[in-house]
């Protein structure tokens, strides 16, 4: 996986054009009196909630009231100043669930605080730090002062605002003025820490918009650019104040950036220049706000649909994935006020990077005796609707909790008995290349990484006869998306298994990789499974599911598969003979709501086809992956991984047998103690594991079926080797004292 590139799903709002400054590259500004009315900007509000859009980007002229007839307007209105009728504008975008991101050029320290209480981040262009451009391109323009900018900057610092700045190259500046304008951005964020994202813009030169509406022009752009595909991009010559600007220029800025803010956002805009993928090549990771209404900056310039950038991006192993205009680092109290905070909370609760427990507990609370009303029934085997697992997965109260641990495991006995099992096996993660590039995953590399492998036919065997050797009775066979691999590629290594050992059980190939078959062969799932499953394919994995809600997946597998197409896939595999698992993926930022959905689906789905032999619950691994460092997520505790464990057998019910504890992503400890909280499964020897392990995984990649056996004993349980499908193989009664000093020394170790 190369990486994971941001952007933000704003509208634009121009409340006001009228500008006190006279640069000479802007088509923007008017030195008229100019101002969106009220219904205008409701319009558009209206509008971009209807479209989903979470980011409502205000910008105007610099002090626009000293324009005159803008002052006589406000007063109309019934507002003081400017800032009073942009806070009525940020208002009315709260109260429905968008969030503002001012851009309003020098303001006083007192105008931010307005500001800072309706808004969610805010913005000022350094644009350069040479002073001599005020003679140039900058004359007549007071407001782009350097020392003006850079003191707006530092009160927002000192007001714990998040900021968005930038520089804006191609004006008449040199090389060296760049860096040095970098180096006054990295000054300022070094103080105070506030900068989110730095923005690197090539000047584009415009014509001049005689008695036009840019933001007319610029809807038009993007309305038939989004609708057709086909922008319209024209191209002037310089003029005479300006630079040219190359490719390689702009790289040099991406690193330099990149080297003095490591931890700040680099946006670039996708759609002021072709380069843009060499720059995200580059290092740069933010492609900001893919305005559906254009960019009134650069009318003529639509951004492109987040579907094409989506495309685009793909290609080279990067996914595109959506974020608020407040970065996540900086949704918190310390940084947003209350009120904004609240709306974030209320209409966008999976971008806020809280902790697991903070996440998951977040909510209203049921009254005791509801809750047990609803442990009992699900103890009975009752279907929950979403609201009570919702309930559920939110409860932490520890006598709440106690009660849900022991109807789980009392449902646990009632459906798998005390034997806890576990199967001899080898994960052959066959290929680490990957062209869907999810933010939760520290395995999939970009073709041309250093880093990228693909096995050979030899190793592949040399694998295969060492899980035999080890008494291996399945092989699990997963790779990421390779996209030169068709159906042949997947065939042959289910065939070369097969060869040498005719009776090894191949569980191969999560919906995803099915999913990749089908586009490449042009043919549906049932042909492709029918192909597989000549070729040697036993049973599937049912994982590439992580939260089975799509509002989840778009912000941490933007490219992966929807959730009804991974429900069609496996429904498919049960259709045509093959059994599978069901996963789910938690501890990252699903909410309580997604996981009652993803429950409901997977209940759903087992109770039209009974093809899903066990339900493995896969706590994230945040360490190594862009997923756990954007949010600031920790890893799972054992405590949250047991209420968790017990909520899915609850969820579950008596649809399906068997809830197994992943030891590789939890641990083998809490594994143990996962047996009292409704497991009874403790999954797969492996032998070799790496996809949790390139994710920051810390509890190793193997075990023996000696280690498994005492860990069942340690929970004072007998113990059982089973197949892939469940028959067992060989039992491990209690007490047996060959393996009591193991599990004693297990205990020993933790």
């Amino acid at each position: 996986m190369a990486g994971r590139v941001t952007y933000s799903k704003n509208v634009t709002l121009s409340l006001s054009r009228s500008c006190a400054s006279h640069c000479k590259y802007c088509a923007f500004a008017t030195h008229q009196a100019h101002l969106q009315p009220p219904e205008e900007v409701e319009r558009i509000l209206d509008r971009a909630a209807r479209q989903g859009v979470k980011e409502l980007l205000v910008l105007t002229g610099e002090r626009p009231d000293s324009i005159q007839g803008v002052q006589d307007r406000l007063g109309a209105l019934g507002h003081a100043d400017f800032v009073a009728y942009v806070v009525w504008a940020c208002e009315q975008a709260l109260a429905r669930g968008i969030l503002p991101h001012t851009n309003l050029g020098p303001v006083t320290a007192e105008d931010l605080v307005r500001l800072r209480q309706v808004t969610a981040s805010q913005g000022l262009m350094l644009e350069s730090s040479a002073a001599r451009l005020l003679e140039t391109v900058h004359a007549g323009s007071p407001g782009k002062d350097p020392a003006v900018r850079l003191a707006t900057m530092r009160a927002a610092g000192e007001l714990r605002i998040p900021f968005t700045t930038g520089i804006l190259v191609g004006i008449g500046e040199t090389p060296a003025e760049r860096l040095e304008s970098l180096d006054a951005i990295a000054e300022v964020h070094a103080e105070y820490g506030h900068i989110q994202e730095v923005i690197l813009q090539n000047f584009v030169p415009h014509r001049k918009y005689y008695g036009e509406e840019p933001a007319d022009i610029a809807e038009a752009a993007a309305d038939d650019y989004w609708r057709t595909g086909i922008g319209t991009h024209p191209s002037l010559d310089l003029p005479a104040w300006a630079c040219e600007v190359t490719v390689e220029d702009m790289i040099g800025l991406v690193e330099a950036t990149r080297e003095r803010m490591p931890d700040v956002a680099i946006q670039i805009p996708p759609n002021l220049a072709d380069w843009w993928p060499e720059l995200v090549a580059a290092g740069a990771d933010d492609l900001g706000g893919l305005s559906a209404n254009g960019d009134h900056i650069s009318p003529e310039h639509p951004f492109p649909s987040p579907s094409r950038v989506a495309r685009d991006l793909a290609q080279t192993g990067h996914a595109l994935t959506e974020r608020l205009c407040v970065h996540s680092g900086f949704i918190n109290s310390d940084w947003v006020d209350a009120g904004v905070l609240e709306v974030i909370h209320e209409s966008h609760a999976s971008f806020m990077p809280r902790t697991t427990r903070e996440r998951l507990s977040s909510g209203p609370v049921r009254p005791r005796d509801e809750i047990a009303g609803v442990i009992s029934r699900a103890h009975a085997g009752d279907r929950l609707n979403d609201e009570d697992l919702t309930a559920l997965f939110r409860e932490v109260r520890p006598e709440a909790v106690e009660d849900i641990r022991q109807a789980a495991d009392d449902l646990r006995s009632v459906m798998a008995g005390e034997t806890v099992t576990f199967v001899v096996n080898r994960n052959l993660n066959i290929s680490n290349v990957c062209q869907v590039g999810c933010a939760f995953c520290g395995f999939g590399k970009g073709k041309r990484s250093p880093e990228a492998y693909e096995y050979g036919e030899d190793e592949f065997t040399a694998r295969v006869n060492e899980a035999l050797l080890f008494g291996a009775t399945e092989l699990c066979i997963q790779s990421g998306i390779h996209p030169d691999w068709g159906i042949e590629d997947y065939t042959r290594w289910l065939k070369l298994a097969k060869e040498i050992s005719p009776s090894i059980h191949l569980h191969a190939y999560s919906p995803m990789e099915v999913d990749h078959i089908c586009s490449v062969e042009g043919i549906e799932p049932e042909e492709a499974f029918a192909r597989l499953k000549a070729a040697g394919l036993d049973s599937v994995p049912g994982t590439a599911a992580e939260v089975l809600d799509d509002d989840i997946r778009a912000r941490i597998s933007p490219n992966k598969l929807p959730a009804a197409r991974w429900v069609e896939i496996i429904e498919a595999a049960h259709r045509s003979g093959l059994p599978s698992t069901a996963t789910v993926m938690f501890g990252h930022i699903e909410t309580p709501e997604s996981l009652a959905r993803h429950m409901n689906v997977i209940r759903d789905l087992q109770e039209r086809t009974g093809g899903i032999t066990e339900f493995v619950p896969l706590s994230f691994v945040p360490d190594q992956t862009r997923l756990g460092r954007s949010h600031g997520i920790t890893e799972m505790t054992m405590e949250d991984n047991l209420r968790h464990a017990a909520v899915y057998r609850l969820a579950i019910g008596r649809s399906v047998k068997s809830l197994q504890a992943s030891w590789v992503k939890m641990g083998l400890d809490a594994a143990v103690e996962s047996l009292d909280w409704g497991v009874n499964d403790l999954g797969g020897t492996l032998m070799e594991e790496s996809i949790t392990r390139m994710a920051g995984g810390k509890h190793g990649t193997g075990r023996t079926p000696t280690d498994l056996i005492a860990a069942a004993h340690k929970a004072g349980r007998p113990a059982a080797e089973r197949t892939t499908l469940y028959r067992l193989r060989e039992e491990y009664p209690l007490p047996l004292p060959e393996y009591a000093e193991w599990a004693r020394q297990l205990a020993v170790a933790g």
